[in-house]
């Protein structure tokens, strides 16, 4: 009897990953269209593959929070199972659909209060920064898993060459929003007003775990998991690692993200890993790492901040982290 690849078990239910209330909506909206509408979609061809090229970069250093000992979650999971709602809000969607997107070539704008604002563009990248791996657990607040090694240089060193001015206190990062290309932004049932925004306090942006990223398992991104440039903060839940990223700002004010401004009883600014505070559908005591399934759940326990604390707790010493959730 041939085994099932993990994906074809029951997954996660699309009903589950937005709030409630847009779900319900978004339904109704579906009966709409359904009824003569029509799907905007409908007819749309598939585009080929890009080939991740191999990166050269500096092996995590082993006996660090750097390189996490859990075994790596397989490749095909960590690459066909991803939230990136440019390209559609099932979970297969950014491996079926994110081809579409061009990244080469590519600019990444930083502003706001820096001396020195200006561009990257993707050769900078590539060739201005010391590649280093970094293996770190990934944890989304729907409650599911990785271990992931991921390439990319830290997010301190991009913001040093554009010297941020005292009073900036906040990053803000925004994706690239390009309609002709994401099919998930031209849907009438799209719920985020583009472009997907998010943000750190200076001092999380500085943290030396903070990481910008430009690959994983050796090679550049594949499109569907943020190419060519992403952020990845291991103690923060997924939502937080905004992907291919267009623009950086440095603020005064505490920058208002996407999923803020659509449910913010259920999804906070911080959204640090713990165990101890709920979101309002998914507890967040365990997790499944995956590959899990309903009959394999593969559960663990959640660590506070993702087992980062002894890294980044300090950051929060004297907050109610069940009020900045």
């Amino acid at each position: 009897m041939l085994k099932k690849p993990w994906q074809d078990y029951p997954q996660i239910a699309s009903s589950e990953i937005t709030p409630e209330s847009v779900w319900v909506n978004r339904r109704n909206l579906m009966k709409a269209a359904a009824a003569g509408a029509g799907l905007a979609a409908t007819g749309e061809t598939l585009a080929q593959p890009k080939e991740p090229k191999a990166l050269s970069f500096l092996p995590a250093a082993v006996d660090t929070a750097l390189k996490a000992t859990e075994e790596l979650t397989p490749y095909e999971a960590a690459t066909t199972y991803n939230n990136f709602y440019e390209f559609g809000t099932n979970k297969s969607d950014p491996a079926r659909y994110a081809d579409s997107m061009t990244t080469d070539p590519w600019d990444i704008k930083v502003g706001g209060l820096v001396n020195k604002p200006g561009k990257l563009n993707l050769e900078d990248i590539m060739s201005g920064f010391d590649l280093e791996e970094r293996i770190y657990r990934f944890r989304c607040v729907e409650a599911w898993s990785m271990v992931v090694p991921w390439i990319g240089f830290p997010l301190s060193k991009l913001l040093e060459r554009f010297d941020p001015k005292a009073e900036g206190k906040y990053v803000e990062f925004k994706t690239l929003y390009r309609r002709s290309e994401m099919r998930g932004t031209r849907s009438f049932t799209s719920i985020i007003d583009w472009p997907y925004r998010e943000g750190l306090r200076m001092d999380e942006a500085m943290n030396p775990l903070t990481l910008m990223t430009v690959g994983l398992y050796g090679k550049t991104l594949p499109n569907q998991s943020g190419a060519p440039l992403r952020l990845i903060v291991p103690w923060k839940y997924g939502f937080k690692n905004i992907k291919s990223i267009v623009e950086i700002n440095v603020t005064d004010r505490q920058p208002m993200t996407s999923w803020q401004e659509l449910a913010p009883q259920e999804y906070g600014f911080y959204a640090n890993v713990n165990p101890e505070v709920s979101h309002p559908r998914w507890s967040q005591a365990y997790e499944r790492r995956l590959p899990s399934s309903l009959f394999n759940p593969n559960r663990i326990k959640t660590q506070m901040f993702n087992g980062y604390g002894e890294q980044v707790a300090s950051m929060y010493k004297g907050m109610d982290l069940a009020r900045y959730y």
